[in-house]
């Protein structure tokens, strides 16, 4: 069985200080991150295999907290029905940015929650930002990648990828890979197409999160070189346009272990890339009413 496969609910959270109670242990936690109508519960009830894991609706915002499922062997169960054994680790779902259809003082609650989050927590191994690849990066995906550590790990989930043909797909991933923003990130990149019509990178994707949980080695030399995706990591580059031959004498770099609690970032003095001199706002903060950028 796969480990994603394990995967069951373990707490819903709506204080951040919360956190510490549903993961007393630090467990890695990735998170899953994108507009209100990204799709993030339905890809994480898909990679794991599960039709109602993850709370979906056609609403968007319906996910008004952060939702953690444990994933690892769940051992037997103890008299009240909890899994007695310890978990591998976290898969989070988080608020949605931008369009929600909910109040403004509860879009503000429940919004500020996962912004601090994506900014505060140490645990965190790995964020999946989910984006639609007719659209590439929008201004909210920008601040939200702004509010990211760039010692985190981060996924790029292109999504619809079944609406473009094979090469606009091939060249939607490039261009989002090779943005001017993603250029200083110190952590690993992998940016990979995705349907979940067509099931296209469900596969990959379950590898990188794995991964990201178990801290276990994955070589995407072959996906590289076949175009399927882009795969950047500054401890071992590989090469994104024209990927070099694998090198048996160069194994595949072992995926980033958990790495200790970065310091919370001080919104003042997050930098924006559009213009250094003007603070970066918070992603998640409610939009004014009207169409999302």
């Amino acid at each position: 069985m796969k480990l994603l496969a394990t995967a069951r609910f373990a707490d819903t959270v709506v204080r951040l200080a919360k956190l510490s109670q549903a993961n007393p242990d630090g467990l890695p936690e990735v998170a899953f991150v994108g507009r209100s109508n990204a799709g993030k519960s339905s890809c994480i009830n898909l990679i794991c295999n599960r039709r109602r894991l993850a709370f979906s609706s056609r609403t968007p915002g319906r996910t008004q907290a952060l939702n953690l499922f444990a994933v690892g062997p769940p051992g037997p169960l103890d008299s009240d029905g909890v899994p007695t054994a310890r978990p591998l680790g976290f898969l989070v779902d988080t608020p949605g940015y931008g369009f929600a259809a909910a109040a403004p003082s509860a879009k503000r609650s429940w919004q500020a929650l996962a912004g601090d989050y994506i900014r505060q927590r140490g645990p965190l191994a790995g964020v999946v930002l989910m984006i639609d690849s007719r659209r590439q990066l929008t201004d909210l995906d920008r601040q939200l990648l702004g509010w990211t550590s760039p010692d985190t790990p981060l996924i790029i989930v292109m999504t619809k990828s079944d609406k473009l043909g094979r090469q606009q797909v091939r060249q939607a991933v490039r261009a989002v890979a090779q943005d001017p923003l993603l250029a200083n990130r110190r952590a690993s990149l992998l940016v990979l197409p995705f349907s979940i019509l067509s099931r296209t990178g469900v596969e990959n994707l379950q590898q990188a999160v794995e991964s990201l949980i178990t801290g276990a080695a994955v070589d995407w030399t072959r996906q590289v070189a076949d175009g399927v995706l882009v795969f950047r990591d500054p401890h071992a580059p590989v090469a994104v346009a024209t990927p070099a031959p694998a090198d048996p004498a160069h194994p595949a770099h072992p995926a980033h272990p958990a790495h200790p609690a970065h310091p919370a970032a001080d919104p003042v003095n997050l930098k924006n890339p559009a213009d250094p001199g003007v603070p970066l706002a918070n992603p998640f903060e409610p939009e004014p009413a009207g169409n999302p950028k």
